[in-house]
């Protein structure tokens, strides 16, 4: 509790902090900023004092963290004291302020209730299953521990003693900021930072809606500060449709003993099996796992390939703190920034490098700033976070000063300059990093299904179509329907071509392995591939079509032709349309391309693309909903965006009564170390101990991902010789620096001979030896030479901790 509080406190009083400096920032928007303070102040913040550390100038411990506290406030008096030619005063600015927060007082209350509400409530969702155990929540927490632990940046890995880390960390550096400038164990904070992120996404897409629904005549008969709320509730709550249909399938609706019936044709994995007779909540375990996984994804043999393709409020009640959890509420500022230069925010003339930029250069910092922390976050983001705001930037442009050719130029340069400036403020990131994408790859085989793409996005489609239609029935826009149509046809084809092209390329350049592939696929020939590629394509249309007539109605309205000069393209409407658009082709890409990684398949892509589909399109369907329940008498309207949400909301209410056992612990708590304490107490106990010891390097066993191996650095925050090799490789891009650590490991362990334990031990600087219950059951383990030559440091029950001189 105390925790909780700390962590609230501290964050509410960062958002008043940095409110002036962003008060500055945004005068176009009519929040002023005031829903992006807390983030945008916690992204100065935190970069402040990583560039501090990192450049040797401070130290990894609270006075590092004050001082990077010091310039956000630094940067906030000069937002106060500053005005351009001396038009006002300090006193006359933080007056100016003043009368804003008196005048908007209903919108400051709602922010500040629907952060806190939200903090509350995945507080206690995290309290009541708190556990940092499973999936990839040990190498989440094993980040944050090294880090805290860390004397200078970049900051060491857990799991390759000797190196640092190399992946992208950013949210983990803030997560430990604040730990430790809280004072709270980092076990606690990995839960408090998933309900502050998702804190801070409620406010986050709040402000960009509220900023969005403000600017013109028909907008201000709504009650923004209300219908705002749509915003969060379609990004944090409504989930994707497999809920309702667990729902619908448990009652046995539309099952029958038909092999045709409905559900085998769906084809979902468990809902094509007999449905159970009893409760209302399904009883198989973790049944809401599923729809994490509705895309599924066979070869032409039929062999199953699994997809991934989180939404949100999967991955808070999964309780992953992995990056692009960590990413949100950052991903939701670039959008604001994106709406904000849409709508002429930041203009005026900078030159950079030659190029003549119509922003100031405040705005270009900004955005390079910004764009660099996403790629710090969760590296997969930066293209898109990128394109989105080149994309705004270019089409006020063309906004203000027409349509042409070189605006292309202005898209491209923007986009280049940019990314250079990010990648220079954040150079000590990119020194040691290691990408794991090793190029594009052809996805010849897997389109997604129409049926499982309308249970992946359905809730979010049915209120962006019905606004579309909307939109072609208020007839204030004539849509182009020339160039949306030629749009979703040619960007498809052009994509399928590509996709042919690539495998031709590789066919020349191994065709090894495309023989190999070949005869996976029970095929002889390149001609038997294409033809079997092409019919699996015309078996799965539904999915093609949806994404064309998507593309196409989008498209047409985005660049519609005006009726007359003196009408003008509603700005938030135009905006809107851009970010759906860019989620549509972001959904559409990985039907033909995807990133090659380890998986080998386009897992990962749909993964990564999808989640920052969900976020732009949650955006747009709940500006779409909060535009459609203005008209009351499009009561057809509102009924099916009433289905969509409610069928949306199945999935979180019973997902949660699951997770939390209905809400009853064992033991309320936000420590994700307790079940160590409550199964394994002579670990917890050398966990306590390491924590408090001197720094050093902790020799463990070695095993597989996602088992219990690594536990004692991942928890003690102590680096070990080698943790998970597999997500080792993964980060590095092979296992050239891994070497032979396992075996080594071993060594150490079972070798009867001291002179070779010794050397190794030497080698890789090992300074603990612990020995527990999982050494014993891995290895045969020769315990007598570590107690003849080493200091027996710390003993109860079935561990030993010694110590190498």
């Amino acid at each position: 509790m105390l925790n909780f509080i700390a962590w609230y406190l501290t964050i509410t009083l960062l958002g008043w902090l940095s409110f002036p400096l962003i008060y500055r920032l945004f005068p176009k928007f009519a929040d002023r900023g005031y829903s992006f303070a807390r983030t945008a102040g916690l992204l100065v913040w935190a970069y402040a004092f990583w560039m501090l550390a990192s450049l040797g100038i401070a130290q990894n411990d609270v006075g590092g963290i004050l001082l990077g506290l010091a310039v956000l406030a630094g940067l906030s008096l000069w937002a106060i004291s500053s005005s351009k030619n001396g038009s006002k005063s300090t006193g006359e600015r933080i007056g100016e302020i003043i009368q804003w927060l008196k005048e908007n007082l209903k919108l400051i209350l709602n922010v500040e209730i629907l952060f806190l509400l939200a903090f509350i409530f995945l507080a206690l969702v995290r309290a009541a299953n708190p556990e940092a155990l499973g999936t990839e929540k040990p190498m989440e927490l094993a980040f944050i521990n090294a880090i805290l632990r860390s004397p200078t940046f970049p900051p060491r890995d857990p799991w390759l003693a000797g190196y640092a880390i190399s992946y992208y960390h950013f949210g983990y550096i803030i997560t430990a900021m604040l730990a430790k400038i809280t004072t709270t164990a980092g076990s606690i904070a990995f839960n408090l930072m998933l309900a502050l992120v998702f804190a801070l996404g409620a406010v986050g897409s709040y402000g960009i809606l509220y900023n969005l629904l403000t600017p013109t005549t028909e907008h201000r008969k709504l009650n923004t500060e209300y219908r705002s709320l749509l915003a969060p509730l379609f990004l944090l709550l409504v989930s994707n449709f497999e809920g309702f249909l667990e729902l619908i399938h448990q009652y046995g609706i539309l099952w029958t003993s038909k092999p045709n019936n409905f559900w085998i044709w769906l084809d979902m994995k468990e809902l094509s099996r007999d449905p159970a007779t009893v409760g209302q909540i399904p009883e198989r375990f973790w049944w809401w796992w599923r729809a994490s996984r509705v895309i599924q994804d066979y070869d032409l043999v039929g062999n199953f390939r699994e997809v991934i393709d989180e939404f949100p409020f999967f991955s808070y009640l999964l309780g992953d703190l992995h990056p692009h959890i960590l990413a949100t509420p950052f991903a939701l500022l670039v959008i604001a920034v994106a709406l904000y230069i849409f709508s002429g925010g930041w203009r005026g003339r900078t030159e950079i490098f030659g190029f003549r930029f119509h922003l100031k250069p405040l705005g270009i910092f900004s955005v390079a700033l910004l764009l660099g922390g996403i790629a710090f976050l969760n590296t997969w983001d930066i293209l898109i976070a990128a394109a989105l705001i080149a994309s705004a930037y270019t089409l006020a442009r063309v906004h203000a000063d027409g349509w042409r050719w070189d605006r292309l130029e202005d898209f491209l340069f923007f986009g280049l300059v940019s990314g250079i400036s990010a990648i220079l403020l954040y150079l000590p990131f990119y020194i040691g990093f290691s990408s794991q994408a090793g190029g594009i790859l052809p996805n010849l085989i897997n389109p997604t299904r129409g049926a499982h793409l309308w249970v992946m996005f359905g809730t979010l489609l049915i209120p962006i179509f019905l606004w579309l239609l909307d939109l072609w029935r208020g007839k204030k826009h004539r849509p182009n329907w020339a160039l949306g149509f030629a749009l979703a046809l040619g960007l498809p084809l052009f994509l399928w071509l590509f996709s042919w092209f690539l495998a031709a390329v590789i066919s020349l350049l191994d065709p090894g392995l495309v023989n190999g592939f070949l005869q996976s696929q029970e095929l002889g020939s390149r001609t038997e591939l294409f033809t079997a590629a092409t019919a699996r394509r015309g078996e799965y249309i539904g999915g093609a079509l949806t994404l064309f007539v998507l593309l196409a109605s989008i498209s047409a309205f985005l660049f519609s032709r005006q009726k007359d000069e003196d009408e003008s393209t509603d700005k938030s409407v135009a905006f809107v349309l851009l970010i759906a658009l860019l989620a549509s082709l972001l959904v559409v890409a990985p039907e033909y391309i995807y990133l090659r990684d380890q998986f080998g398949t386009r897992l990962n892509t749909i993964f990564k693309f999808y989640y920052q589909a969900w976020i732009l399109w949650s955006i747009a369907a709940a500006y779409g909903a909060a535009i459609l329940f203005a008209k009351a008498h499009r009561w057809l309207n509102i009924i099916l965006i009433g289905f969509a949400i409610i069928a949306g909301l199945v999935y979180p209410l019973y997902g949660v009564i699951s997770k939390t056992n209905g809400f009853k612990p064992q033991a309320w708590t936000l420590d994700g170390a307790a079940h160590i304490t409550r199964n394994a107490p002579d670990e917890a106990a050398a966990i306590a101990w390491l924590q408090n010891t001197p720094d050093g390097v902790i020799l463990e066993a070695v095993g597989g991902s996602y088992t219990g191996y690594a536990r004692i650095s991942t928890n003690s925050g102590l680096p070990t010789v080698l943790g998970w090799p597999g997500h080792e490789s993964q980060w590095r891009g092979g296992y050239n620096e891994i070497g032979s650590r396992q075996a080594d490991v071993e060594m150490i362990y079972t070798a009867t001979d001291w002179e070779t334990t010794k050397k190794l031990l030497a080698q890789y600087n090992v300074d603990y030896v612990y020995v527990g219950a999982l050494e014993r059951s891995t290895y045969s383990v020769n315990e007598g030479k570590f107690q003849r030559y080493l200091e027996l440091v710390f003993s109860e029950s079935l561990v030993n901790i010694y110590a190498v001189p």
